[in-house]
Formats: C-alpha cells, structure tokens, sequence
C-alpha cells in the first residue's frame, strides 16, 4: 500500500520495517501524493522565490508541523527523527529545492526547540510551523567548515541584554532571504566545541 503510494518500491520496503509506525507510512502517503500534486507547479526560476514559494507551499500543507514540537503546533511531542528522515526521502527524490526548503526550516530552528527560553519558542516557532518564517543556519567559516571546534567568530556580553558577535561566516544557507539566522560563535565557557554557543540573529 504505501510503495505504491510512495511510488517507489525501495521506499516502500523500507516502510515496512518494524521501527516504522503506521502513522509514519499514512505521513508518507500524504506527502507523496502532496509532493507529486503541488511540486510541479511551484516557480523554478529565481532561486530565492521559489524557495520561498515552497516553504510557504509545505506550511500551507501542514507539512512542517514536522519541525516542531507539539507545544507549539507541532506533529509530535519531540521532533521524531523517523518522521523528519521521510520527508527529507521523498521530497528530494522529486524536487531538491523542496527537501532543502524543508531541512533548513529544521535546521534553523532545532537549537530553539532543544535549547531556546519559551518565549523566544512561542515567538519563531509558529511562523516557522506555518511557512511565514524563512530559517538560516550560520555555521561554517572559511577556515572551519568540517572542523567546527576551529570556529573563530567570537561572542561576548554587550550590555545588559544584548551581546556582540564578531567574525566572519561563508556558505549561509537562506542567506539573504531568512527572517533569522541561529548564528554559532565562540562563547569561551570551554576549550574546543566545548566553548561555542548559538544565538538567534
């Protein structure tokens, strides 16, 4: 049933195994059928809108519900790695821009859900939910792309509440287009990846 959904036996095989649920396989289905209905009709052009285009298309669905906890309007409790792994699987075997648009709605958003202050979860991560947000990670360096523990960009205490982050980051996915940056910089509480810490820009 769901192979044939799915449109791909490989895929459907796998839906098989036993740590699938049969909630992961019916969230299978209805991307498929989504994917295979809405993708083609998405514009192809300009990069930044049709990213735009398919973050909003994939909010609309309900399908980035999967990015966020059930507090917050989310799909499931916790962020389920299965369910997130599927959606990554089918997008990309049909449109790369789609499952781009989907992982870096994740991405950009997973050290608010793991480690954010409540507030700042009930303010980005509905519109996140909903496609009205753009999400981007600031990661890698020109000198630290793999190795992140050779992160240079520092961050230090800037008055009261607001802190300075300086440094210089390269291959910003949704640069340019995103409504906030998670930005990771050197905070100094250890040595290594130990003394780094991401900040909502």
């Amino acid at each position: 049933m769901a192979g044939a959904a799915l449109g791909t036996g490989i895929l459907g095989d796998a839906l098989a195994w036993p740590f699938f649920e049969e909630r992961h396989r019916a969230f299978a289905a209805t991307l498929s059928d989504w994917a295979d209905a809405a993708l083609p009709g998405l514009p192809h052009g300009d990069v930044d809108a049709a990213c735009r285009a398919r973050v909003r298309a994939l909010g609309d669905a309900g399908f980035l519900k999967a990015v966020v906890p059930a507090a917050h309007g989310g799909l499931t409790e916790a962020l389920d790695v299965r369910t997130l792994c599927l959606a990554r699987e089918i997008l990309a075997a049909r449109d790369g821009l789609a499952d781009f648009s989907f992982a870096m709605q994740g991405l950009g958003t997973g050290s608010i859900t793991l480690a954010g202050p409540e507030a700042m979860k009930r303010r980005i991560l509905p519109g996140i939910r909903d496609g009205e947000r753009i999400a981007a990670f600031a990661l890698s360096e020109k000198e630290a792309g793999s190795d992140v523990a050779a992160m240079a960009t520092t961050a230090a205490p800037d008055g009261n509440s607001h802190v300075r982050i300086d440094g210089e980051k390269t291959w910003i996915s949704n640069g340019g287009i995103a409504d906030h940056y998670i930005v990771f910089a050197r905070s100094g509480e250890g040595p290594g990846a130990r003394g780094l810490s991401a900040y909502l820009v």
